[in-house]
């Protein structure tokens, strides 16, 4: 009998600063640790991070405070969450991309499911993505 778990085989979490440079290592230390747990399909990942990241910080960014990546990765999924600490500005509903861009919609397109949770200082934009172990 197979019994299911929540529990993720794998977590990493880090603090960066609120700025593009902090965005950029998110991505790259975000595709770094996908690695280093033997993931090598890594493009559409790195795609939700870089723009959850960016998110965080144009949207999110409070001066002198960092954002944070966290990924899980579970038996048939990652969850990836960015923490920031503006908690009034959540983003709205994805629809049709307008003229801030097409991060959200790229991140529904790419990820299961999204959603945002509030925090006592800030918000976390979620993202769940595919099973990521067949690329293992």
């Amino acid at each position: 009998m197979k019994t299911e778990t929540t529990t993720p085989t794998g977590e990493f979490a880090l603090r960066l600063s609120a700025t593009r440079r902090g965005a950029r290592l998110a991505r790259l230390l975000a595709v770094q640790q996908l690695h280093d747990w033997g993931i090598t399909a890594t493009d559409s990942i790195a795609v939700v991070v870089a723009e959850l990241a960016n998110n965080a910080v144009t949207h999110g960014r409070v001066p002198g405070r960092d954002f944070e990546l966290r990924l899980a990765l579970g038996d048939d999924h990652l969850r990836i969450e960015v923490s920031d600490a503006r908690g009034e500005s959540e983003p709205e509903p994805v629809r049709e991309p307008d003229e801030g861009g097409y991060g959200l919609v790229l991140v529904a397109a790419l990820a299961t499911a999204w959603g945002v949770k509030a925090r006592p200082v800030g918000k976390t934009v979620w993202a769940t993505m595919p099973d990521p172990s067949g690329s293992r």
